[in-house]
């Protein structure tokens, strides 16, 4: 009994990977990432003559089995490039994917240095608290202060 859970257990385990290595492909996720060629706006909010041809072609690739890569592969080819929603990786388009990563690196930059600039605010123990006091002075100001805490 137990070798057989065992083997249960292990055609389970390499099922499970075997299974998830080619999902299948549906037309709302594929729709959101790939643009109509003639308004330019995202395929799943166009009304286009093109973007109905589109979401045909898209629906005849998954009849036949093609998985969202290959579908998007054979779209750029019949299309052109503009179809598909992602910025080419090289050149001006590269800026999209730059200048978050920037913005980013500059917000925890200014946080750090604004944490630094709290942590050195006035009062704080890393500073000298000033010139000794006259030995009159300090004899005088433990007297008031015993004074107000008696009130």
């Amino acid at each position: 009994m137990r070798r057989l859970a065992l083997a249960f257990a292990l055609v389970l385990v390499l099922a499970a990977p075997a299974s998830a290595a080619t999902p299948r492909a549906s037309l709302p996720d594929i729709e959101d990432e790939v643009m109509c060629v003639q308004c330019g706006t995202a395929l799943n909010i166009s009304e286009s003559a093109v973007a109905d041809r589109e979401r045909a072609f898209i629906r005849r690739r998954i009849a036949e089995g093609r998985d969202k890569a290959q579908i998007k592969r054979e779209l750029a080819e019949a299309y052109g490039p503009a179809v598909l929603a992602m910025p080419d990786d090289g050149g001006f388009d590269l800026a999209v994917y730059l200048v978050p990563g920037l913005l980013v690196a500059i917000g925890l930059v200014g946080v750090a240095l604004a944490a630094r600039r709290w942590r050195r605010s006035p009062g704080a123990p890393d500073r000298p608290a000033g010139p000794p006091l006259d030995p009159d002075d300090a004899r005088r100001l433990d007297a008031e202060l015993t004074a107000f805490d008696r009130r």
